[in-house]
């Protein structure tokens, strides 16, 4: 439950509309805004100007942040809350922005339980702790990209989503005990499908990252349901059908709707 203090301080933001020039930043470096309804369009504006007030940026490697980079990440953030029933990402207190990918130091255990430490290059990571961190370079040329199937910044706040009710393993915070069990029987089936095709090299639509753990399975789901949702219902129509129900939104319609 939001605190007084915070309802009333969120109310004040989504009262105060966002300048000509920032609604210019989200058309411009936010492709799925353009195909939102106006009704959409006003209430992501709403979650962006409370996303901004409540987060903080860093910018890391001499990167500065400007309000392109902060609305960029902003609005596709909050395109996961649209049309739910949700508070503004409430374990998340700071976004660390690199000018490229970055250095991450892992650590794990084998099944012998021996320990190795390496150093990955990194293209995002959502840290249990409150913080993200990105690629600028990686988030730009996602972008670019568009409709390919890929979204650094989508994939990092999914695993955000996938935090929320305290255990990572692939499954958000669901309203009922039945969207739970759909939700276990369709993503569990595709994920085991998809770690059969992966084996055996034959894995398409999603790459093989995808297929390491149900975290990893579902951020990538994430940025197929958004990015290239026509594919996505076209070939997994149940994994489809339950990120529409539980985003409450339909993207492979947005095409259509470009078009009124």
């Amino acid at each position: 439950m939001l605190g007084f203090l915070k309802r009333r301080r969120r109310s004040r933001l989504l009262e105060t509309p966002v300048t000509p020039e920032w609604r210019e930043i989200l058309r411009a470096q936010v492709p799925h805004y353009g195909r939102l309804s106006a009704d959409e369009q006003s209430r992501i504006e709403g979650l962006v100007r409370i996303f901004l007030a409540e987060k903080s940026f860093e910018g890391c490697g001499g990167l500065v942040i400007d309000d392109e980079k902060r609305l960029t990440v902003a609005g596709l953030a909050c395109l996961l809350l649209l049309n739910r029933e949700t508070d503004v990402y409430p374990k998340l207190h700071s976004i660390l922005i690199y000018p490229e990918a970055f250095a991450a130091d892992i650590v794990e255990e084998d099944e012998d339980g021996l320990v190795h430490e390496a150093v990955e290059e990194r293209l995002g990571e959502s840290w249990e702790r409150g913080s993200l961190v990105l690629s600028w370079a990686d988030v730009t040329r996602d972008l670019a990209a568009h409709g390919e199937g890929f979204n650094v910044v989508l994939h990092e706040f999914a695993h955000q989503l996938d935090d929320e009710h305290g255990v990572a393993d692939g499954m958000p915070a669901l309203p009922n005990a039945t969207a739970e069990e759909r939700w276990k029987e369709v993503c569990g089936r595709e994920f085991a499908v998809l770690q059969r095709r992966v084996e055996h090299g034959r894995s398409k639509l999603f790459d093989d990252y995808a297929a390491e753990s149900p975290t990893e399975f579902f951020a990538a789901a994430v940025e197929l349901f958004f990015e290239a949702p026509r594919l996505l219902l076209a070939r997994h129509a149940e994994l489809y059908g339950v990120l529409k129900d539980y985003f409450r939104q339909d993207p492979a319609v947005w095409p259509e709707r470009l078009r009124e």
